[in-house]
């Protein structure tokens, strides 16, 4: 449920998690081996289809030493509210404590050209109005679920807009990255995991054909593990 203004603590307010220029400048850097040590960007919790609380998961980034993340839980920011909520007060009690960059972000189901896709919105305004049809913690439906809409309504809100791994469609890559770039999509998920390999590791193969087409179509490239399970370098 989002927060009314009236209701909005302050530390909400920090625009750190808003801050799409210092992610922009992160993912022109990332490299295979990026994540999951470094930068994550695509993580659930038990705000949505997760089972990590936000608070263990955060814990987890602090163990490893994780620079900068997104929880990314299905049409809902509830998790990133309760993550930044304990990392404030961690930073309370500890002020040496170092602490990851935490963005917002949210993953929305989408339909594009009549394939079912993911869409990864970050750094967006969680109050803009244009996002209360996304976080209500359900799929959108009708022309909301249009990935032209999501990715306009994202845009709207401030975000930065990624398609998510592009090589787990029914369509291949090479036909849903240009569709989504004509449509204003700002990058992909070109570092990912696919087949949920432990210890994790960038699958090779995807990632050149998914990497050959963002700096085709002059898209941004993001990694992330998808974490669902109970520990953030593994997906699974």
């Amino acid at each position: 449920m989002l927060l009314s203004k009236e209701k909005k603590p302050l530390w909400v307010n920090n625009q750190r998690s808003q801050d799409t220029k210092k992610l922009e400048q992160v993912w022109a850097n990332l490299q295979p081996s990026s994540c999951p040590f470094q930068y994550n960007f695509h993580l659930h919790t038990s705000c949505s289809d997760g089972q990590l609380t936000p608070e263990s998961l955060i814990e987890q980034a602090i163990q490893i030493g994780l620079q900068g993340l997104a929880i990314t839980d299905h049409h809902s920011i509830d998790g990133f509210y309760r993550a930044l909520s304990w990392m404030k007060r961690k930073k309370q009690v500890n002020e040496s404590i170092l602490l990851p960059h935490l963005w917002t972000g949210v993953e929305i189901t989408s339909e594009l050209n009549g394939t079912i896709v993911h869409i990864l919105g970050y750094g967006f305004d969680p109050h803009a109005p244009v996002m209360r049809k996304y976080l209500g913690g359900y799929k959108p439906e009708g022309n909301d679920a249009q990935a032209k809409e999501v990715i306009n309504s994202l845009h709207k809100a401030g975000a930065l807009v990624v398609l998510a791994h592009p090589s787990r469609y029914r369509r291949r890559a090479e036909e849903l990255i240009p569709e989504a770039s004509l449509l204003g999509i700002d990058g992909v998920e070109s570092y990912y995991a696919y087949g949920n390999p432990q210890p994790w590791e960038c699958s090779r193969k995807q990632m050149n054909v998914v990497k050959s087409l963002a700096e085709k179509y002059d898209l941004l490239s993001t990694c992330g593990t998808d974490t669902h399970g109970n520990n953030i370098l593994v997906r699974l």
